[in-house]
């Protein structure tokens, strides 16, 4: 059975496009040692060679030596029978001992006597040495021969030198040639001293190296032979291994291509009634493969009851030869239904002759969806064209109708059954009821083409624009929209019209009567510009006097404080009486209280006149709400207020020291003073991203709501029946107020009546090299 596949797919057949390679025993031991064989074969073949040659080399060394060992055995044996059979020889010859050496010729013939020349073998030679060394006869005869033995056998030969005791040796002639040479004393020789029988090597060895020949021409032979079978054995073998490779690609290529195209192959063995799927329809499905193939009844449970029945098919297949095309569904691994679309052929096998049915499958589950999604869409196409309320018509490329509806029929009063999709556009609108064209609007300034609208009017009145565009695929639609409403609009635009130039023409010379006001309102804005500029010069003047004022009042006050305090000290007698004690504590109080708004007078008209300059420089709150504590401290104290104070020693503003000063000790007076008895007053600090929030709030009689407004401008007081018993200038908030603004921050104030007041001062922080310099000074001025 299949198994769904949780892993990738990677399990491969062992067949090639469903055709089942060779099973047999034998056949599948050779291909699993062939991977060894292309070694092991030309190294046994090497081997062979190898030892084929090493053998010949052998026999053939050995042969050589048992050649030249006869030839020492014969060259000996007939040199000792030459030295033993010469002396008698000669005696016969001579009849007693010769007393001299005979003639060169005698001897040779006395040589042919004992050995004739067909009796030595080719390059053997005897000759016979006198007592002198030199050469007497030789056998057979040399006419080119040297006149000693020395010069025949070579000058530094060991055979010169010691004779016949050297035996049979390797000498090497005059000429240059190798040989065979032995020497034997002749006794009672007369002037014959010794005989020598000498035979050249390559004599000795001619029938051995014709033998040789022949034997490496066997061997050659052979190796040829065997080195054409293993280049044979190897181009074999290449050629499976790359035949092999292709079947291989082969497989991987069209598996491949069935994968990325989502198809499978089938082939159906009809007679043993199995069945083979490709890699890529395992895939596909989501199973592993187990086996080469599958069987008939596994395939089969697999198939969708509904849709097709194996069993009847490979009857119909059995009975004629027929092709295949064929819409399924089978289960996938996961339990859904795949739409298969099969198509195949029946193909005979040419070596069992059975029929196969080959082809493959495609999934078409997409194209099924799509389909159902199509008409679906198409129903729903259908459902809106019904819904608009304007006609609508489709033609396609052939002027047949493809689609319209209800009111499309209504209006040229056709049925259902005249208005049938595929008519011709002449068959059904020669049975319509056409509409009179009364005008056709032209198209804009990049006209379509293929496309019109025109308007109709309809025999009961009504107003129709019908517009026309061609498709792309050469139809043309036909939309109708009912614009009588639009058509009486347009008419009631016309009236409109001619009311609006009746209109224009009053608004023309309402137009005219604007142009003399607006002449007017010029002239009086320039009026006014020039009042503003005398007011605004006026309040230059103000500022300037109220500080001329102030600087004239404080010279005669000062003088006023001084007489009144030395009056109350008594520096130059007593007054006599304690009410003039009294008055001059009177005089001394008022005189202050005169000077600190002759002071705020003063310091409003600076500031009001652009005249104070600002020196800004970290200064830590600490330090100067510290200072004006001290000075809120007394009176505080009399009215047993509770002061509190939450702030951060190292917060610092980037702000004049003076006027930091000034600003606090104008707000804490404010709130001392409009604080009951056991009251309390609080202040703290809140940093900011670029700026630091100082709050001074207190519990007094607080403020109205419709007075927050005009707090913190000049002269501005709020009068409650608490308040009025209360002295002041009324420019303690609006100086605060306008320092602050100098310093790029501001002020707020957030009152309730009856409950107490909450002041807000925003001042820039300074940036952080100021600051880190402001830090070092502190700890300059600790140190």
């Amino acid at each position: 059975m299949l198994e769904a596949d949780p892993a990738p797919f990677a399990a491969r057949a062992a067949t090639i496009l469903g055709i089942s390679r060779v099973s047999k025993s034998a056949h599948q031991r050779l291909a699993h040692a062939e991977s060894w064989l292309r070694f092991a074969v030309p190294a046994m073949l090497a081997a062979f060679l190898l030892c084929l040659g090493t053998v010949t080399a052998l026999q053939l060394s050995g042969h050589r030596e048992e050649v030249v060992s006869d030839a020492r055995r014969d060259i000996d044996l007939v040199a000792r029978l030459m030295a033993g059979t010469l002396p008698a020889s000669l005696a016969r010859s001579a009849g007693a001992v010769p007393s001299e050496v005979m003639a060169p010729a005698a001897l040779r013939e006395r040589l042919v006597r004992l050995l004739p020349p067909g009796g030595l073998p080719a390059g053997r030679s005897v000759l016979l040495i006198g007592t002198d060394d030199a050469i007497l006869a030789t056998l057979p005869e040399q006419p080119a021969l040297p006149r000693n033995f020395g010069e025949f056998v070579g000058e530094v030969q060991v055979l010169g030198i010691m004779g016949e005791r050297a035996g049979v040796l390797n000498v090497v002639l005059g000429n240059g040639e190798r040989a065979l040479a032995t020497v034997r004393s002749v006794p009672g020789g007369g002037g014959i001293a010794q005989v020598a029988v000498v035979q050249t090597l390559d004599s000795v060895t001619a029938l051995w190296a014709g033998r040789a020949r022949i034997a490496a021409v066997l061997v050659g032979a052979v190796t040829l032979v065997v080195v054409c079978t293993g280049l044979a054995y190897a181009l074999q073998a290449d050629r499976a291994r790359a035949v092999d490779r292709v079947c291989e690609q082969v497989r991987q290529r069209l598996d491949t291509a069935l994968g990325r195209g989502r198809c499978g192959l089938w082939d159906w063995d009809i007679p043993r009634g199995r069945i083979y799927w490709s890699d890529s329809m395992y895939q596909l499905l989501g199973y592993v493969r187990e086996q080469e193939f599958l069987s008939f009844g596994d395939v089969n449970a697999l198939v969708h009851p509904d849709d097709t029945d194996l069993y009847g098919l490979a009857r119909q297949l059995a009975a004629r030869d027929t092709t295949v095309d064929h819409e399924f569904r089978i289960r996938a691994a996961g339990g859904e239904w795949v739409w298969l679309k099969a198509r195949a052929e029946i193909v005979q096998d040419l070596e069992d002759n059975g029929r196969h049915l080959v082809g493959i499958v495609i999934d078409i589950s997409e194209q099924r969806r799509l389909a159902e999604s199509t008409a679906t869409a198409d129903m729903r196409l259908r459902d809106a064209v019904e819904a608009v309320s304007e006609a609508f018509v489709l033609w396609d490329a052939q002027n047949r109708l493809v689609l319209c509806n209800s009111k499309f029929r209504r209006l040229h009063a056709l049925t259902a059954d005249e208005a049938q999709p595929g008519r011709r556009y002449d068959a059904i609108m020669g049975r319509a009821a056409l509409p009179t064209v009364r005008r056709e609007i032209p198209a804009g300034e990049f006209p379509e083409a293929g496309a019109r609208t025109f308007e109709a009017e309809l025999a009961d009145g009504r107003w129709l624009q019908i517009s026309e565009r061609r498709t792309k695929d050469g139809g043309y639609v036909s939309v109708g929209t009912d614009i009588t409403a639009l058509k009486r609009h347009q008419e009631r635009l016309v009236e409109s019209e001619r009311q609006l130039i009746a209109t224009i023409a009053d608004l023309k010379r309402s137009r005219r009567t604007l142009e003399l006001q607006t002449q007017q309102l010029a002239d009086l804005a320039e009026r006014y510009l020039d009042q503003k500029a005398q007011a605004e010069s006026a309040n230059r003047s103000k500022s300037e006097f109220l500080a001329n004022m102030s600087h004239e009042l404080r010279t005669p006050l000062n003088a006023i404080l001084g007489f009144a305090e030395v009056m109350e000290s008594e520096v130059f007698g007593s007054l006599g009486s304690e009410k003039y004690r009294e008055y001059c504590r009177d005089i001394r109080s008022s005189g202050h209280y005169l000077l600190s708004v002759i002071d705020d007078i003063l310091d409003m008209s600076r500031i009001d006149a652009r005249r104070v300059k600002l020196a800004k420089q970290p200064v830590a709150v600490s330090e100067a709400l510290e200072r004006a504590l001290k000075l809120i401290a007394e009176p505080a104290r009399m009215k047993a207020l509770t002061v509190s104070v939450e702030m951060s020693a190292d917060t610092l503003v980037m702000a004049d020291e003076r006027a930091l000063h000034q600003i606090l000790v104008n707000l804490l007076q404010n709130a001392v003073k409009f604080t009951p008895e056991a009251g309390r007053v609080a202040v703290r600090t809140r940093r900011a991203i670029d700026s630091v929030h100082i709050f001074v709030e207190d519990s007094g009689i607080g403020i109205p709501k419709a007075a927050l407004p005009k707090l913190g401008y000049p002269f501005e007081q709020v009068e409650t029946n608490f308040a009025r018993s209360y002295k002041g200038s009324g420019l303690g908030l609006a100086i605060a107020r306008s320092l602050a603004e100098l310093h790029g921050g501001g002020l707020r104030i957030r009152s309730e009546e009856g409950t107490g007041t909450i002041v807000l001062v925003r001042l820039p922080r300074p940036g952080r090299n100021e600051a880190a310099e402001a830090q070092e000074a502190a700890a300059e001025l600790q140190a």
